[in-house]
Order: structure tokens, then C-alpha cells, then sequence
């Protein structure tokens, strides 16, 4: 019998462990969870009181441009945030697919009904990069920024000398002549390259159309800047392609002097959420599944599912430098 009462006691002792530490990781999840949630909501990377605090969001765009889920929630945090009285776009690329660069472009026309938003061309804002700052009501760059690139491209390869040379022939039964043109496999026929490019007028139109639009040129001045060539910041201020020459201080004191933003407000970098959120989220719901807690570890997991998945295709609205010439 004493043998038993001892069993019984040890069991009971074991059980307030086992809840114990039950508690503690339930409260330890629960204070990790909100931690991420308020950063996450805050919507900031340089301040933990970023969701109260009266700021400026920047919003930089750099690389190559595609379209984002994560972006395209970014920008709705920040037009729902309380907290942000002007956005400053700061634009460092080459530009992108069409697909993409419309769809940011979109967003924030979107994002502009709510906040005032100044573009910072802080190094290269061409092709798909300029539809992105003209998406803005303000332009500022850099004196040597470059600026342009008004075009859209259609690049394939063309591999059949090389499978001629080979030995390799590709052969294809298709619906019709210009189904799955331009393969690369055989040389292009001239009515696939006139549909080609029917597609590529057809955008570069619709590319033209919304510079004439957002920066107020006629058809002689349009005529002038969208023949593919980029323009420094200096030579873009004339040609109406940016307004103001400078750095992000004048981008910042354009939205102060000409949309009554606050003055001397700290500027905070808001950012698409990362993988590495994501994957803590996960850690948060395995550690909840070890508890035994599948119904936290389930609902903690949906709070961070969220992808930042790159929706691909389209034309190019690219510039690059040409290669340079080996015979130099």
C-alpha cells in the first residue's frame, strides 16, 4: 500500500510538471505570436512602436520587377495605416515584365487615393522601373540617374542553326500555323513575326499612352522620350520626364511643402513580408502540435500563411546596357 501512495504521488507530482511547462510554453507561443503580429502589422523594420508612431513609408523597388502577392499586400497595409502620412517610392532598377510593372504601377495609383506618394529615383529607373514612377505625382532623381527607356521587347532565342548543325530535328503537329510561335526550334515565319509584333505595338501603345497621361506630354514631346533611349537626370527634367533634381530630403519636403505632411517625421522602410516570418509562423504551430495543441498550432500557421509567390510571363519592359565589344 505505501508502495502505491508513493506511485500516486510521484504521478501527481509528474502531472503538475508536465502542466507547468504546458503553460509556459503555451505562454511563451502566445508572446512570440504577438510579437510578430504587432512587427508584422506595424509594418516597419526600424522601430517597434512603427504602428503608432506618425512616419513616412518608404517603399523601395529594386531588381528586376514581377508581379507579387506580397507586394500587393504591402501596399494595402500601408494605405490602411494610420500611422503613415506620405509614402516615398525609392527606385533603383532596370524594370521588368510588363505584367508586373502594370500591376505595381496599379497599386499604387491605388495606394496613392489614400496617402500622397513622391517617387526617389535613387540610381536607375527604367523601362518597367519608369511606369513605376510615373505611378507617382512626384518625381525626384539624381542628377545622374538614369531615366527612360520607354519601350517593350520580345527577345527568344533562335537555336535551329545550332540543332542543324547537330543533327537534331524538332518536329511539332500543330492546330494551326501560328500556334506555340516563336518556338526556337525552327525559324521564325514572317506571319509569326508580324503577330509578334502587332503584340509588341500594341503595348508599346499602351506603355506610351500612360507616360503622355501621367506626365502631361504631347505627341511631339512623347515623340522625343520614347524612342527607347535612357536620359540622365539632368537631361530628364526638361524633357518632363522628372520634375525635380535631388535626393530623398526633396522628395521628402515636396510631400511637406505641397501635400501638408508633417515636418521632421521619421521615415520608416516598409517591406512585403518575408520567408523568414513565414517559416517562424511554422515554428510557432510545430512548437503548439508538440504541446498538444493541434488546434492552436493550426490556427497560428494560418495567421502567416501568406506567399510571396512571383507571378511570371508577359513582355519585357527591360533596359540593359549593350555587351560591349570584344574587338575594343
Amino acid at each position: 500500500m505505501a508502495a502505491d501512495a508513493e506511485l500516486l504521488i510521484d504521478r501527481r507530482r509528474l502531472r503538475r510538471k508536465l502542466s507547468l511547462w504546458r503553460v509556459l510554453g503555451i505562454g511563451g507561443l502566445v508572446v512570440a505570436a504577438g510579437a510578430v503580429g504587432f512587427r508584422v502589422r506595424a509594418g516597419t523594420e526600424g522601430s517597434l512602436f512603427g504602428a503608432v508612431q506618425p512616419q513616412i513609408a518608404r517603399i523601395s523597388v529594386s531588381g528586376f520587377i514581377a508581379g507579387s502577392e506580397a507586394t500587393t499586400k504591402l501596399m494595402k497595409r500601408v494605405g490602411e495605416s494610420s500611422a503613415v502620412q506620405g509614402v516615398v517610392v525609392s527606385i533603383n532598377s532596370p524594370g521588368g515584365t510588363t505584367t508586373g510593372s502594370e500591376e505595381l504601377f496599379r497599386n499604387l495609383r491605388q495606394l496613392a487615393e489614400k496617402k500622397p506618394i513622391v517617387a526617389f529615383v535613387d540610381g536607375t529607373a527604367a523601362s518597367g522601373a519608369y511606369i513605376t514612377a510615373i505611378a507617382a505625382d512626384h518625381i525626384v532623381a539624381r542628377e545622374t540617374s538614369l531615366v527612360g527607356s520607354i519601350g517593350v521587347l520580345f527577345q527568344y532565342p533562335d537555336v535551329s542553326g545550332l540543332l542543324d548543325k547537330v543533327g537534331v530535328k524538332v518536329e511539332s503537329v500543330k492546330s494551326s500555323p501560328l500556334k506555340a510561335e516563336p518556338s526556337g526550334f525552327t525559324p521564325t515565319s514572317p506571319e509569326a513575326r508580324a503577330a509578334l509584333a502587332a503584340v509588341v505595338g500594341d503595348t508599346y501603345g499602351w506603355f506610351k499612352g500612360l507616360v503622355a497621361e501621367r506626365r502631361g506630354l504631347d505627341d511631339k514631346q512623347l515623340s522625343v522620350v520614347s524612342d527607347g533611349r535612357v536620359f540622365s537626370g539632368r537631361q530628364s527634367v526638361p524633357l518632363k520626364l522628372v520634375d525635380e533634381l535631388g535626393g530623398e530630403r526633396q522628395a521628402i519636403t515636396w510631400l511637406e511643402s505641397e501635400r501638408k505632411v508633417s515636418k521632421n517625421l521619421p521615415v520608416r522602410d516598409w517591406k512585403p513580408r518575408s520567408e523568414s516570418d513565414f517559416r517562424l509562423w511554422s515554428a510557432l504551430g510545430a512548437g503548439a502540435d508538440l504541446l498538444g495543441l493541434d488546434g492552436l498550432g493550426q490556427a497560428v500557421r494560418a495567421l502567416g500563411a501568406e506567399t510571396g509567390g512571383i507571378a511570371q510571363g508577359g513582355l519585357l519592359a527591360l533596359w540593359r546596357p549593350a555587351p560591349a565589344d570584344p574587338s575594343r
